[in-house]
């Protein structure tokens, strides 16, 4: 009784801080033509309620696909309906065609606001929630401590909250799936997952671990035997789930191709504003973009990105297990933000998600990796007026994790994880006796980068010739940080050491 006492109390917190930032300024307030993220949201009810399902991915006159024309998937789509029937209840005006561009008042921002806190009440928060109590070997204060700790990162709180999006609805939705598949309930694993592709298609970022994890199972089954009947089950989930999805898309050729223009609009180049990621940080020093044909850079960024992760889900196809399984989530996601093609600077939530399933195995790591994903983030929250809410909501969070999980004194090899990877090496460097230290002052330096540029960016003007200096440091520390990430994520699933003591599993 007294843990779910607590685990409501700690539920509370996180959505008492979720509110205080969605009191804040959001994307675009103001500022015509375009507005910002929000206008988006409230104009897809706007189309959604009033034109027909044929005409929602198509331009007209009715539907201006240059004025944040529909670009995600249909679940999207629905989800919007579905708030605009609300919306048209409480008030007509908020989705009246054409009238209602730009429309800010307090009451509509009230009900933008309710509408993704009912979203991470019913999908996201029930899974953090759940997830965390099947983690075993772990104590019921660790389980609870973990959960606060995840509805304090501060990246999903401010860019659903503070920008304005609906993130939490597809990260549930992969958050069930990761549950369902780690519990070995694998249909209903791959259904969650199916409805999160749906809702974003940026979750095909997770895709590939899903695919490998299911796949290594049927393999361990036997594909002659109980293997072949999961893979037939798995594969009639999947196809059952997208059809029924994209029923209505599905009665005309052009209709469904049309979607997929939306869907994976690769005109608009390698990569969008400043985003953290290689090619626009190497973007700074030759101009890859004006260089390269378009095809030359989508099979260039596609390589890169395939040999990135192919080590890892070999392994996880070879070898699978929850462990390996959230891991390797972790490092393909990594991998498609870092080199694949169209990035945009808020898909490093897909790589902070898994990143929150191992916080209570690698701490110190994953606190690390999740300050600096938030820090990523740091022109697009200025832009929206965010500062005092990203101060606050980072400092909360990391308060949260070094006092549930000690993360300062967990910096040991074995900790770390990378025990098993420093005997290899000391069989032929036996002086490599150094590596828990150098991660620690690597950390370090780390911090201290990071809240120079932060002090930086906000009380120093740039100067007349470099007017996007300061955004564009912030994007080249963190994609150094994010490699630094990449490698070590890829040596303890390489080098996985099943001795570990801070290796939980699901139950």
């Amino acid at each position: 009784m007294e843990k779910w006492y607590l685990m409501t109390i700690v539920v509370l917190i996180g959505l008492t801080v979720r509110w205080t930032v969605s009191l804040n300024s959001y994307s675009g307030a103001g500022k015509p033509p375009m507005f910002g993220d929000y206008e988006a949201q409230r104009h897809w009810q706007e189309i959604t309620f009033n034109l027909p399902v044929k005409q929602w991915y198509f331009n007209s006159s009715d539907n201006n696909l240059q004025y944040w024309g529909l670009d995600y998937p249909p679940l999207t789509a629905y989800h919007s309906l579905l708030c605009a029937y609300v919306a048209k209840f409480i008030n007509p005006d908020w989705i009246a065609l054409h009238t209602s561009r730009g429309y800010e008042s307090q009451a509509h921002k009230l009900f933008m606001r309710t509408t993704v806190l009912i979203a991470d009440l019913l999908i996201y928060i029930p899974a953090v929630v759940l997830y965390c109590c099947s983690l075993k070997d772990i104590s019921t204060k660790k389980k609870i401590a973990n959960v606060l700790c995840i509805l304090l990162y501060p990246g999903l709180i401010l860019i659903d909250y503070g920008h304005f999006q609906y993130n939490s609805v597809s990260l549930g939705f992969a958050l069930w799936g990761v549950l369902g598949v780690s519990c070995d309930w694998d249909l209903l694993g791959s259904l969650a997952f199916c409805l999160a592709i749906n809702y974003k298609q940026m979750e095909l970022y997770h895709s590939l671990p899903f695919f490998c994890f299911l796949l290594g199972k049927c393999f361990k089954k036997g594909l002659k035997g109980k293997g072949f009947v999961l893979l037939v089950k798995l594969a009639c989930t999947v196809v059952a789930s997208f059809v029924l999805c994209w029923l209505p898309f599905f009665t005309e050729r052009e209709q469904t191709l049309q979607v997929l223009r939306r869907l994976f609009p690769v005109d608009r180049g390698l990569f969008e504003d400043k985003v953290a990621n290689i090619w626009c940080s190497f973007n700074v020093f030759l101009k890859i973009r004006d260089i390269l044909p378009r095809h030359i850079q989508l099979i260039m960024s596609f390589c890169f990105t395939f040999l990135s992760l192919l080590p890892a889900c070999i392994r996880l196809t070879l070898q699978p297990s929850s462990k390996g399984f959230r891991l390797t989530l972790v490092s393909c996601a990594l991998s498609f933000f870092l080199f694949s093609f169209q990035v945009h600077e808020k898909s490093i939530l897909l790589v902070s998600l898994p990143v929150c399933l191992v916080l209570s195995e690698i701490p110190f790591m994953s606190t690390w990796f999740l300050l600096v994903s938030t820090f990523s983030l740091l022109p697009l929250l200025l832009k929206d007026e965010l500062l005092m809410p990203s101060v606050v909501t980072t400092m909360a969070f990391f308060i949260a994790c070094v006092t549930s999980f000690s993360i300062f004194e967990k910096t040991s090899e074995e900790e770390l994880q990378l025990k098993s990877f420093s005997i290899s090496v000391r069989k032929y460097l036996p002086c490599f006796t150094f590596l828990s230290r150098m991660i620690q002052y690597l950390f370090l330096i780390s911090v201290i980068t990071m809240v120079l540029l932060t002090l930086m960016t906000v009380t120093l003007d740039p100067p007349q010739k470099l007017p996007d200096l300061f955004s564009v440091l912030v994007c080249f520390v963190s994609c150094l940080n994010f490699l630094f990430f990449l490698v070590y994520f890829n040596i303890i699933i390489m080098w996985d050491s099943k001795s570990g003591r801070n290796q939980k599993k699901i139950s």
